[in-house]
């Protein structure tokens, strides 16, 4: 007997069916299971010959058929990672977020906890080959919002993906990283490790690719609408004009979901997709401070629905609470505050009164400033 998840994975696996076919199948049938129970004749005209020609041949003999060993090898695969779930669409733990937007994927590969899907998220996305600010951009905005309860949702990419995945393992948080691969190829092979921490410490790898997916090139403005779908907002730290990120920030106000965007100098070709989505609308953001009060709202919704169901995801959100006290901060951090007083300093004063090295004095006043506690003012910085 085929099981709803086999039905589904076999429909899938049909030449040039894909995610648009999938869905319009199901609008005239109710479900796989039905769609495969049709005479073989009534689907020839639904389907492309070749996709009707390899059912045929499924029906009359699924354990020699290509597409029922291929099935089989799917089903086996499956069973033996203890680490990998399946969601169908009708599954519960499947994310209400990612419903709503049009043609959804059908079926989410997730190795590691699939109850991560459903925290508030923000994406954050941007070049595969950023300035050095830009990736520490990407991982200070990645670690303040992973410690304020906050998923990081990103593409396992090089450049500001994996930066933005590091700031959230950094803070103690969970990241999402949505493949454009099958679930068990890792692209780049580099982030192999990476994708081992982001499970490791309660996060997610996710796929809707077919198992052995390669990383074609289509594939990866695909799985952008997924970034976006999961995520309640998109950040974009530095983006060409012509680029993945900017496709990922378009899925996004497509999906109804903020879009925010880091501005940088005129000078900067990566400044300028950023300063176009300002321009279209996307809200300009200084500080992670900034997103946190745009989105606390979907962070307060998602612990009330969390609470409610709490009989059934025990730990689904153990993140601290957005408050109004200040932003946690480390011992460097406070005693950085504490040196700086309420006048403009210059560093190497603060060098000085804190006995901080150059290098951990520029670092905590980056990330000082990137929580809204101080402000540069020419050469000096200053107590906000």
């Amino acid at each position: 007997m085929v099981t709803p998840l086999a039905a589904t994975l076999l429909v899938l696996r049909l030449p040039d069916v894909g995610v648009a076919g999938y869905w319009q199948l199901l609008e005239l049938f109710d479900s796989p299971l039905q769609f495969l129970n049709q005479p073989i004749q009534s689907l020839r005209s639904l389907l492309n010959p070749a996709a009707a020609d390899m059912l045929t041949r499924f029906r009359a003999d699924p354990e020699m058929s290509d597409v029922g060993r291929q099935l089989s090898l799917d089903l086996a695969y499956l069973e033996s990672q203890s680490d990998l779930h399946c969601l169908i669409y009708d599954n519960p733990l499947y994310p209400r977020l990612l419903r709503e937007i049009p043609r959804p994927p059908p079926l989410l590969f997730v190795r590691g906890d699939p109850n991560c899907l459903s925290l508030p998220q923000l994406a954050i996305v941007g070049s595969r080959n950023p300035s050095g600010g830009g990736s520490e951009n990407a991982e200070r905005f990645a670690h303040y919002m992973a410690e304020r309860g906050f998923a990081i949702t990103s593409g396992l990419a090089l450049g500001i993906d994996a930066a933005a995945h590091r700031g959230a393992l950094r803070a103690g948080g969970k990241t999402i990283a949505v493949m454009g691969t099958g679930i068990n190829l890792i692209y780049p092979a580099r982030h192999r490790q990476l994708a081992q921490d982001i499970v490791d410490n309660g996060g997610a790898l996710v796929s809707e690719f077919p198992l052995g997916t390669a990383s074609h090139a289509c594939n990866f403005p695909q799985r952008n609408r997924i970034i976006s779908g999961l995520s309640g907002g998109t950040l974009v730290v530095e983006a060409a004009v012509k680029s993945g990120s900017l496709i990922t920030a378009s899925y996004a106000l497509q999906h109804d979901r903020e879009v925010f965007a880091i501005p940088g100098s005129i000078h900067n070709p990566l400044a300028r997709g950023c300063h176009q989505l300002i321009r279209q609308g996307a809200t300009l953001v200084e500080t992670a401070q900034d997103i946190v009060d745009q989105l606390a709202g979907l962070l307060s919704y998602k612990r009330q629905e969390s609470k409610s169901a709490k009989s059934h995801q025990p730990e689904l959100f153990d993140e601290p609470a957005v408050t109004d006290n200040e932003p946690m901060l480390g011992v460097d951090e406070q005693i950085l505050l504490q040196a700086l007083g309420y006048d403009p300093l210059p560093v190497d004063l603060l060098a000085e009164r804190t006995g901080l090295d150059v290098g951990n004095l520029s670092a905590q006043l980056i990330g000082l400033e990137i929580k809204g506690l101080i402000q540069q003012v020419g050469a000096c910085y200053q107590r906000l």
